[in-house]
């Protein structure tokens, strides 16, 4: 019996920028956790070169994306995840009653929301992280405010990743597409009808299969 075709989903240079964005994003929150659990902080110890490591991996974090930007399937994506339609509305009035007939582009209204909201905690903690490292940049009075921004908003990234993994450990073919850059006609049929793959979304042409 012939193998179904795949569809190409992400390129090459999409899954790397996800890998290590991702990398990164865990290693911020791992050190953060570290530095601000007494439970971890005895266990791990060392807290000058966690501190570190956290303030250097945070200072990275949008530097894949940034590099990515000459992907032009990246620019694509970024596009189409920027782009906010009624359909996505009635998306997340389906999610919200708990109905399965959504319509979805290539990427969901969900996953749109997701997006948007990591890029803008991500930019906050950036400033608000350089605010604390250089002490001279502000006064005391937004130094504070920025550590405490910086603390709750922290948690709450913290939050939001852990149910982006939980979504994605639930959906293997969502998995598969951004580790092997296709994913199963079926599956993007159901979970994304609108979506119509174009010759360059993936690393090979369409039609092939790994």
């Amino acid at each position: 019996m012939r193998r179904r075709a795949l569809l190409p989903r992400f390129t090459r240079a999409e899954r790397w920028v996800h890998r290590c964005t991702s990398a990164l994003m865990l290693l911020c929150i791992a050190t953060a956790a570290c530095l601000y659990l007494p439970q971890l902080a005895e266990l791990v110890g060392r807290r000058r070169l966690v501190e570190t490591v956290h303030e250097w991996s945070g200072l990275a974090l949008p530097v894949p994306l940034l590099l990515g930007l000459g992907s032009r399937a990246l620019r694509r994506d970024l596009g189409r995840l920027n782009r906010f339609g009624p359909h996505d509305r009635d998306w997340l009035r389906a999610a919200l009653w708990r109905s399965y007939r959504r319509r979805a582009g290539k990427f969901n209204a969900g996953q749109k929301v997701y997006a948007g909201w990591i890029a803008g905690a991500v930019l906050v903690m950036l400033g608000t992280g350089l605010l604390m490292w250089f002490t001279d940049l502000a006064p005391l009075a937004w130094r504070t405010g920025a550590t405490f921004v910086h603390d709750w908003l922290a948690l709450a990234v913290g939050v939001v990743v852990a149910g982006h993994i939980w979504m994605a450990v639930r959906d293997p073919q969502a998995r598969r597409g951004m580790r092997t850059g296709k994913v199963d006609p079926l599956w993007a049929t159901r979970e994304h009808p609108d979506w119509e793959p174009t010759a360059d979304e993936g690393d090979q042409p369409r039609g092939s299969s790994r």
